[in-house]
């Protein structure tokens, strides 16, 4: 190992340690700076079809605009209309190949609808990217009665993925599912019976943080009950300057504006996992954070108990009424 690669060894465990410096601009500046990653490029994904949730802005339009930019074939999600129509001819204005789907992912009824829009406009897809998910102060609930947070970040997105799962990847080349978390996960436990809450308990960031938790542990669920033709991965971008951090993290973003990632660095991560060769991936299920599988619990304590997945998992097959 030469010294260029210790010391980026080195340096990623610490700033790990640290946390705050490795979520900031200051680890994604060091890492990819140390690592080289620009003389290890992306590989191209002509031919290669992409579905993206949660694209309008923020990360999900960055990482729309860097897929684009390698050749993907982009069908974008998002619950707006306006919004979808004006942010996809902007892409198509680049020479961008894009389809649209409107859909808000907690409405299960939505959701269904968008998988037979996809299946009927393409005959398979390589990589689906689960971004959308807002975190919300306000207690809502879904068409089908369903807390907003769970229902548009935990069952509409594994409501997606049991509908697409049968049209993800090709005998060539195994399917992605890429799913954006947060590290604000590390703070909860998985737990079904404190998952939904009431709307007299209701917090929205804790509530956020659990459906990552969640989103996270699935992750894993998947990767142990799928055959090798898909590959899930989960990830974290860090701390990002979005839209989303302005409206609902007022005070953390007037404090940390100075060290907060770009959108587009917060969104590397998840090209990287869509785009990279099979074998820097390692083993299925990873969580990952600067092209760097993490652990996914640092707070003694908030390790899942024995079970809980399976819980959770048979929990969303039943509320979502997906069919596996």
């Amino acid at each position: 190992m030469s010294l260029r690669n210790v010391l980026a060894s080195v340096s990623d465990i610490a700033l790990e340690f640290a946390v705050a410096p490795s979520w900031s601009r200051v680890g994604f500046s060091a890492r990819s700076q140390l690592e080289d990653w620009n003389d290890h490029p992306i590989p191209r994904m002509d031919g290669r079809v992409v579905v993206l949730t949660g694209f309008t802005s923020g990360i999900g339009l960055a990482a729309a605009q860097r897929l684009g930019e390698l050749g993907a074939t982009l069908h974008l999600v998002g619950r707006n209309s306006s919004r979808v129509a004006n942010t996809a001819e902007s892409l198509r204005g680049q020479a961008f190949d894009v389809f649209t789907s409107v859909a808000d992912m907690g409405d299960l009824d939505a959701v269904r609808s968008i998988a037979a829009e996809i299946m009927e406009a393409h005959d398979h897809v390589d990589v689906l990217v689960h971004n959308a998910g807002a975190l919300s102060s306000t207690y809502t609930l879904s068409p089908q009665g369903i807390e907003m947070t769970v229902a548009s970040q935990v069952v509409g997105p594994f409501l997606l993925t049991s509908l697409l799962l049968s049209v993800l990847g090709t005998d060539e080349s195994p399917g992605r599912v890429v799913t954006v978390a947060s590290g604000g996960m590390y703070a909860e436990r998985l737990d079904l019976d404190r998952l939904l809450m009431s709307t007299d308990s209701y917090n929205g960031v804790r509530a956020y943080a659990r459906a990552k938790r969640a989103q996270v542990e699935l992750t894993v669920e998947w990767s142990e009950r799928s055959s090798s033709r898909v590959l899930f991965h989960a990830m974290h971008p860090g701390w990002v300057d979005t839209p989303g951090v302005v409206t609902s993290l007022p005070t953390f973003h007037s404090v940390t504006k100075p060290v907060l990632r770009t959108p587009a660095e917060g969104a590397d991560t998840i090209v990287w996992l869509a785009g990279a060769a099979r074998t820097e991936l390692g083993s299925n299920g990873g969580f990952w954070l600067d092209r760097h599988r993490r652990s996914i619990t640092k707070i003694p304590g908030t390790e899942a108990r024995l079970g809980e997945r399976d819980r959770v998992w048979r929990w969303c097959l039943e509320t979502s009424g997906a069919v596996l």
